[in-house]
């Protein structure tokens, strides 16, 4: 469980909590919540792809750390999920 609390791990950390506050937030009324898990899945989707075409191209780490994802989508202009 500490590993997805790592920031440089977990690149939907955001997204996840975001998610757990709604259901709180909501008497766990995951309908309510619908928005926050798709963001969720979005980002989880996005950063995969992320990670596929790293190790296809041999680069280390296949996931990038939170300083380059932060480049990433700064470069991007705007958020992708």
């Amino acid at each position: 469980m500490l590993k997805l609390r790592d920031p440089d791990i977990n690149p939907c950390m955001l997204e996840s909590d975001a998610s757990i506050r709604c259901l709180d937030a909501n008497n766990y009324d995951k309908e309510r919540c619908s928005t926050y898990f798709l963001k969720y899945k979005n980002c989880r989707k996005f950063w995969h792809s992320i990670m596929i075409q790293r190790r296809q191209n041999g680069v280390k780490p296949f996931m990038p750390t939170a300083a380059e994802r932060d480049e990433i989508l700064g470069e991007m202009g705007k958020m992708p999920y």
